[in-house]
């Protein structure tokens, strides 16, 4: 091959990546950059252009693939801005889909699993393997963002924001402290349920699931609702102060971080429900409270910024 022949068939490839009307302009357009770039180092080498000179120059400018990206609008899925909070959204949400088949595969009897080989394969294919829907429904989520965005690229003004505001203001605030309020009620009276829905006819084995054990009711149940009650006062003195101060704050932290324990302390210790399959469902759901509880926390200091000196 001589050196036009080696510069065409390497427009022939960059060519062929691009769309068809697109690509008799761009050929045109290299044709002639490459021609001049190869005719400016024939004459700097003191030589006829060869196809290893050829070669060498085309060498320079990349793989046919990097050229016709150049000529062409990137397609981007996933925004740059987005990188990190993917990143950071796809690794807490992997680690909770892990955390809850752990949980589940350790609340199984012993000898269910298989020994301890047994287990970690039930974990690997159950929980980590299948936990991988999660990128990718994040990708799409991701991806349609970004598309919007380019579709419309005319992004809101920035508006400033307090950071010790009420998130949802002063009315999401009140829904919250009446579900706390509901909430507790229903944990203290679960047989309410039963009574509304069925008129007080349920059959009694769904009264059985709902109750709690003795033990539970003689040591945990006291201060669970203690600090279940604690949380209404702190929310009402937030509502009237209008903001999140730094003393209500650090309160709130430090009630979270003791309910935790205690969930905690409730989730490994005796049973909480009558039966078996009631129990395991509570204990399921008060994990899942506190692995939530502990990643809004964490979500929280690392979002925190030392405020400015006075």
């Amino acid at each position: 091959m001589n050196a036009n022949e080696v510069i065409e068939s390497y427009i022939n490839d960059v060519a062929v990546l691009l769309p068809r009307k697109q690509r008799n302009d761009v050929a045109f357009e290299l044709r002639a950059l490459l021609g001049e770039e190869l005719q400016g180092r024939a004459e700097a080498a003191g030589r006829a252009a060869d196809a290893p000179m050829a070669l060498e120059l085309l060498q320079g400018f990349g793989r046919p693939r990097d050229m016709a990206a150049r000529y062409r609008s990137p397609l981007t899925i996933i925004d740059p801005a987005d990188g990190r909070s993917f990143l950071r959204a796809a690794s807490i949400g992997m680690a909770l889909i892990w955390a809850a088949g752990l949980l589940e595969l350790l609340q199984r009897p012993a000898d269910a699993a298989g020994g301890l080989l047994g287990a970690l394969a039930q974990w690997w294919t159950g929980a980590v393997v299948a936990s991988l829907w999660w990128p990718g429904l994040l990708v799409v989520g991701y991806g349609l963002a970004c598309w919007i965005r380019q579709r419309r690229p005319q992004a809101p003004e920035w508006v400033p924001r307090k950071s010790d505001r009420i998130y949802g203001g002063r009315v999401a605030l009140v829904m919250a402290i009446f579900g706390m309020a509901a909430g507790i009620f229903l944990l203290v009276h679960p047989h309410w349920i039963l009574d509304t829905a069925f008129g007080g006819r349920a059959a009694p084995a769904a009264y059985q699931a709902l109750t709690y054990t003795d033990g539970f009711l003689r040591f945990q149940a006291p201060c669970l609702l203690l600090l279940l009650l604690l949380n209404i006062p702190l929310f009402v003195a937030v509502l009237l102060k209008g903001h999140w101060s730094t003393g209500l704050r650090g309160l709130q932290i430090g009630l979270s971080v003791i309910m935790c324990a205690m969930l905690a302390w409730i989730v490994f210790d005796g049973p909480v429900m009558m039966t078996a399959r009631s129990d395991q469902t509570a204990k399921s759901l008060v994990m899942l409270i506190v692995v939530i509880t502990l990643v809004d926390m964490g979500i929280k200091l690392y979002r925190r910024v030392s405020p400015a000196p006075r």
